[in-house]
C-alpha cells in the first residue's frame, strides 16, 4: 500500500512545540464552530426559565439596588455627585464581564471532557467562544446602563463622560484578557484538583469587595491608608475605576493604572494560553 503524502490531505494536524501556540489561521478556518458554539451559550443558558433574557437586565439592575441599600444608605460611603445607583451599576456592568469570563473559562477542560475526547478542533475555541458570549451579555447590560445614565442627566443631574470613553475598547479587552488567562489557568488544574471548580466562585466573590466595586478608591485611601495598597495594587481596581471615570467623570484614573493594568493583562493571557496548552496534550487521561 502507497504512503499518502501531505499534500493528499485537506487538512494536516500536528502537535503543537512552541511554547506559545495560538494559530490564527486555524482558528479562523474553524470560526463556524466558534459561531456555533455562541449561539449555543446564549440560548441554552435561559432554556426552559420562566424570565429567559429578561435576567440579563434583572442581575445588574438588582444588584446594583442591594449594593446603593448596603453600601451607600446603610454604611453611608460617598459616591460624590454621581447617584449612588448610577455609581454601582457602573461598576458592576464592568464587573459582570470579567467575573463571567473567568468563571465560564476555568471549567472548560472537565466540562467539554467528552467533546475533546470524541473529535479534533482547536480547543482555545471554547475558551474564546466563552468571552464572545460574555461580551454580548456585557453589551446589554452595558445598554442597560445608558439608558440608566440618560435618564440620571435627564432628571438634572450634571455628569458627563470624557475624552477617556475612547478607550472603552481597551477596557473591555483587558477584563477579557485578564479573565481568560486566569480561567486557562484554573482550567488546566481542575483536570486534577475539582475542588478549584467550587473555589472559583467563592474567590471570585470575594475578589469583588478588593477591587473597588461598591465603593471608590479614594474612600480605602482615607479611612484604610495602611491597607489600601492591597486594593490598589489590584488591576482590576483600575478597570472598575477607569470604567466609572470614563463615563460617569468620576473616580481615579492614571497613565500608569493603566499601563499597570494592560501590561498585567497580557501577561495573565500568554501564561494562561502557556499552561492551557501544555495541558490540553494529556489532559483526557486525568480528568
Amino acid at each position: 500500500m502507497n504512503e499518502a503524502n501531505n499534500s493528499d490531505w485537506l487538512y494536516e494536524i500536528t502537535p503543537k512545540r512552541k511554547l506559545i501556540d495560538l494559530n490564527f489561521r486555524e482558528i479562523w478556518r474553524y470560526k463556524d464552530l466558534l459561531i456555533l458554539f455562541v449561539k449555543r451559550n446564549i440560548v441554552t443558558v435561559y432554556k426552559q426559565t420562566i424570565l429567559g433574557p429578561l435576567w440579563y437586565f434583572i442581575q445588574p439592575m438588582f444588584t446594583a439596588i442591594t449594593f446603593t441599600l448596603v453600601f451607600n444608605n446603610i454604611a453611608n460611603i460617598p459616591t460624590g455627585d454621581v447617584p449612588p445607583f448610577l455609581f454601582n451599576l457602573a461598576g458592576i456592568t464592568a464587573w459582570n464581564y470579567f467575573s463571567q469570563c473567568l468563571t465560564g473559562t476555568s471549567d472548560t477542560f472537565r466540562a467539554n471532557a467528552g467533546l475533546f475526547g470524541k473529535v479534533y478542533f482547536p480547543r482555545v475555541i471554547m475558551p474564546l467562544s466563552n468571552v464572545i458570549t460574555n461580551l454580548f451579555k456585557f453589551g446589554i447590560q452595558f445598554g442597560v446602563l445608558v439608558v440608566t445614565y440618560l435618564y440620571v442627566v435627564w432628571s438634572g443631574v450634571d455628569i458627563g463622560p470624557n475624552l477617556n470613553l475612547l478607550l472603552l475598547p481597551v477596557y473591555v479587552l483587558m477584563m477579557a484578557l485578564i479573565g481568560l488567562g486566569l480561567g486557562m489557568i484554573i482550567s488546566a488544574f481542575t483536570t486534577k484538583y475539582r475542588d478549584l471548580t467550587v473555589l472559583v466562585g467563592f474567590a471570585t466573590s470575594l475578589l469583588l469587595y478588593f477591587s473597588a466595586v461598591p465603593y471608590p478608591l479614594k474612600e480605602v485611601k482615607n479611612k484604610m491608608p495602611d491597607y489600601a495598597w492591597i486594593v490598589e495594587y489590584n488591576p482590576l481596581t483600575h478597570i472598575i475605576e477607569g470604567f466609572r471615570y470614563m463615563i460617569l467623570d468620576t473616580g481615579t484614573f492614571t497613565w500608569f493604572g493603566f499601563s499597570y493594568t494592560l501590561v498585567t493583562a497580557i501577561l495573565l493571557f500568554l501564561i494562561g494560553l502557556i499552561v492551557f496548552n501544555r495541558t490540553e496534550k494529556n489532559f483526557i487521561d486525568t480528568v
